[in-house]
């Protein structure tokens, strides 16, 4: 007899933007329980998202950001035979959108210097131009995927 299926929790959209996936940046952000601190640096990030004269969409440049950094293979490892393989696996969404997320928030960490808003605001403008760490790792995880092919009918 099957297992029954768990009840996804759902995420309310950002008050703000009126967005589910500002509302997950916000709960990868936070540190410790402090919320109010990681809404702070996403809302400041998304304010100097939108320039000088604010007229650019940073929803509409977040977006292109997840889509350009959301990877569509990733490798797992499989063990056959006394050997691991690297073996190629599609990508569910739901990951697909945390690994661009987490991808996102890493390379902005990762940068020294100015406050995390700024950091975390030009990485998103690099991502959404398809350029920056987080999108170089994109393309190294497709790199790997697509040098592993060869083990791809080991797939689960």
């Amino acid at each position: 007899m099957r297992r029954p299926l768990k009840k996804k929790h759902t995420i309310k959209a950002d008050p703000v933007y009126g967005s589910e996936n500002v509302t997950k940046l916000i709960n990868y952000i936070m540190e410790r329980g402090k919320k109010d601190t990681a809404r702070k640096i996403v809302y400041q990030a998304f304010e100097e998202l939108k320039g000088k004269d604010g007229k650019e969409d940073p929803i509409v440049l977040f977006d292109t950001a997840i889509k350009n950094v959301a990877p569509l293979m990733e490798v797992r490892s499989r063990r056959v035979g006394g050997a691991n393989y690297q073996v190629p696996r599609e990508v569910r969404p739901e990951r697909r959108l945390s690994l661009a997320l987490r991808w996102i928030i890493e390379a902005a960490k990762s940068r020294k210097g100015n406050e995390m808003y700024k950091r975390l605001a030009e990485e998103i403008k690099k991502a959404a131009n398809e350029e920056g760490d987080a999108v170089t790792k994109r393309i190294n995880t497709h790199k790997m995927a697509d040098a592993n092919k060869a083990f791809a009918h080991f797939a689960w």
